[in-house]
């Protein structure tokens, strides 16, 4: 299968894993023209695509280390991972969907450019549909799991999993910010049992096993969610007097991420967990503690002590509707909440929230 003359045993070890699950079959494979490694624009050399009864499997090849050693670390090949894909498929449906492929080198871009590498458990807001070609699918967010059939395997360049995606509806997202992945994922499984990403379906959280599930663990357990990434977050002080020495902090949210961040808040502090609340250019960290402190930490970052008064009114505030609130336990504090608007993954404004 390889398109590449030069010996690859990383790519042949991946192969040697698949070929117990597909035995004697031939997948549809998608080659890259100019590697990333000569300078193309695609990280993935390929992409291969098995075709299932109700869904098409795909599998990545490049984020591993496919031909020779180049990292330092043993254990690892390349990034640790490759991805795969499960897309629903209709009966007469005889190639992958584009998009899919698509959405794949997106993510393998992301990762090269930025360093950041995926892991099972991460979990991402899309800001927008999972593909352009069917704008109205409730699939928005994606999470990350080990792949329930291949897991990970030991290859010559060292260990790498196969690391799956899985598309999700806002409100599943939700959920695992105010939970965790994978106990979410194990209350969608007996619906999912493959985690196939299905742009027709709706979100499960509909299902009232799946809700009592959620509501169940969130109480256990709280939030496994440390930090979130919005695209407003920020906050000034104010100083008033005759002698200016009375100094109000303002935090400031925007809407589409207020009732998010406050259901974090919730989910998390109750159990002596902190949250980070990140923005571009500085942002807020939430501590729990017994009496209201706030203080500027460096780097456009502020830290606040949360008793329990205070969180109570910050959740009671944090919704998605403009306006300004002072805090009757925190005079020293306020919350405003600015409008939001919405991109999409090319940064056009989409919709105006607030």
């Amino acid at each position: 299968m390889v398109d590449n003359d030069d010996a690859a045993p990383g790519w042949d070890a991946i192969d040697a894993a698949l070929a117990p699950l597909y035995p004697g079959i031939e997948p549809k494979h998608y080659g890259t023209l100019l590697k990333w490694r000569l300078g193309g624009p695609d990280p993935l050399d390929g992409i291969s695509a098995y075709r299932r009864a109700d869904h098409w499997h795909l599998v990545s090849y490049g984020m591993s280390e496919l031909y020779a050693k180049e990292s330092d670390d043993a254990e690892e090949s390349g990034w640790g991972f490759e991805f795969t894909f499960r897309v629903a498929r209709s009966a007469t449906e005889n190639d992958p969907p584009i998009w899919a492929l698509n959405f794949l080198q997106n993510l393998a871009r992301y990762v090269f450019a930025s360093g950041n590498p995926f892991a099972s458990g991460h979990h991402i807001d899309l800001n927008g549909p999972i593909s352009d070609a069917s704008p109205e699918t409730a699939i928005r967010a994606a999470v990350f799991a080990e792949d329930p059939e291949l897991g990970a395997i030991d290859t010559p360049h060292g260990r790498l999993r196969f690391l799956q995606v899985v598309g999700l509806a806002l409100d599943e997202y939700a959920a695992i910010e105010r939970w965790n992945a994978e106990g979410l994922l194990a209350a969608l499984a007996p619906t999912l049992p493959l985690l196939v990403t299905d742009l027709d379906r709706t979100s499960l959280t509909d299902d009232p096993a799946v809700t009592a599930a959620v509501e169940d663990g969130t109480r256990r357990e709280g939030s496994a969610t440390g930090s979130l990434f919005v695209q407003e977050a920020g906050w000034r002080t104010d100083r008033s007097g005759w002698v200016r020495t009375k100094q109000t902090t303002t935090l400031t949210f925007g809407a589409s991420a207020a009732a998010r961040i406050g259901r974090v808040l919730h989910a998390r502090l109750p159990f002596g967990r902190d949250l980070l609340v990140e923005a571009h250019d500085g942002g807020i960290g939430f501590r729990p503690g017994v009496e209201v402190s706030v203080r500027e930490v460096g780097g456009g970052m502020l830290e606040v002590e949360v008793p329990p008064a205070l969180l109570d009114e910050l959740t009671e505030v944090l919704r998605p509707v403009t306006g300004s609130h002072h805090l009757a336990s925190a005079p020293e504090l306020a919350v405003e909440i600015v409008q939001s608007r919405i991109r999409d993954q090319e940064g056009n404004v989409v919709a105006e929230m607030g």
